[in-house]
């Protein structure tokens, strides 16, 4: 299935609750009455698209409705695609942050943090897989040595990626796991190094301070590292995740989103509040568990998915 089918799928539900009962309103063209944009904004509400949001993108698309000749669907189709595209990026080396796999920077080193729960691991081994088959040699870091079998499973992932991978022992500080593992990948000369770090609940402090020390480690051995900083939400919670973002942001500074278990969640809306209030791009989606369930971002195909109900399946 294409990218636009499979995050068409897994958006089913968010798309369900925006469009049920509005098909007539959104086949519409020139200006909305009063009870058509109640409705939408109750159903975008309900997508968890946030209340800011919802009056700028309902603004935006009025607008559009007077100056181009598009029904009130495409009017909001192309404006969530282009608010998602002003600052749409990858997750690859020389996209959206420092570093160049052809330049001086190598390896390329990420980071991926987020709060318990978010499926961080399961990412990291997904991610690793998709850089392995592009032929870059790739190093996972298992650097959350707290979770009891965190290690373990990010081994797993990394025999199915078919990549290396450096642990500690359970326990051990996560900055002298990382300093020996990018020490690793400087000598077998990796072009990748994707750091697994423990997830951490945003108000514990001493923890999220544990992620700068980290990141000092990364410059102190590879220039500029890290690269990129992925934060991974879980988007069932809609904006409920917006809280967590933000912390992570003011201690990591954030490079660009993931936004893990897409398929399923009625609260797809939350990813036009999330990087509205944050100023962040999305780079990556995740929908389901199997290796190759995740997909860059597409803004044009996230859009067509929030409202499009007559496209491929």
């Amino acid at each position: 299935m294409s990218l636009w089918g499979r995050i068409r799928g897994g958006l089913a539900r968010t798309r369900e609750g925006l469009t049920r009962g509005l098909e007539t309103a959104l086949g519409r063209r020139g200006p909305v009455d009063a009870a058509t944009r109640q409705e939408l904004e109750d159903a975008l509400l309900s997508a968890d698209v946030g209340p800011a949001a919802t009056d700028e993108l309902l603004a935006s698309a009025e607008r559009r409705l007077r100056e181009e000749d598009v029904d009130l669907r495409t009017a909001l189709e192309r404006d969530v695609a282009a608010r998602l595209a002003v600052r749409s990026t990858r997750f690859a080396p020389g996209e959206g942050g420092a570093g160049d796999a052809k330049g001086a920077t190598k390896p390329w080193v990420a980071l991926i943090v987020g709060v318990n729960g978010v499926g961080k691991t399961t990412l990291a081994g997904k991610l690793a897989a998709r850089f392995a088959a592009e032929g870059k040699r790739t190093l996972l870091v298992a650097a959350d040595t707290f979770r009891a079998a965190a290690a373990e499973q990010l081994e797993t992932w990394a025999a199915r990626a078919g990549v290396e991978i450096v642990r500690g022992r359970d326990g051990e500080d996560p900055s002298s796991v990382i300093h020996n593992a990018l020490s690793a990948a400087l000598a077998r000369s990796a072009d990748v190094v994707l750091i697994d770090t423990a997830g951490r609940l945003h108000t514990k402090h001493n923890l999220m301070a544990e992620l700068e020390k980290v990141r000092r480690v990364c410059a102190a051995k590879v220039p500029g590292a890290p690269h990129h900083v992925l934060l991974v939400l879980d988007a069932t919670l809609g904006q409920n995740a917006l809280s967590q973002a933000r912390e992570f942001q003011r201690v990591t500074s954030v490079t660009s989103l993931a936004m893990n278990k897409l398929d399923g969640t009625a609260r797809g809306g939350a990813l036009l509040a999330i990087t509205a209030a944050l100023e962040l791009p999305v780079s990556v989606v995740g929908l389901g568990e199997g290796i190759d369930d995740w997909e860059s971002f597409d803004p044009a195909a996230f859009a067509g998915a929030l409202f499009e109900t007559r496209g491929e399946t």
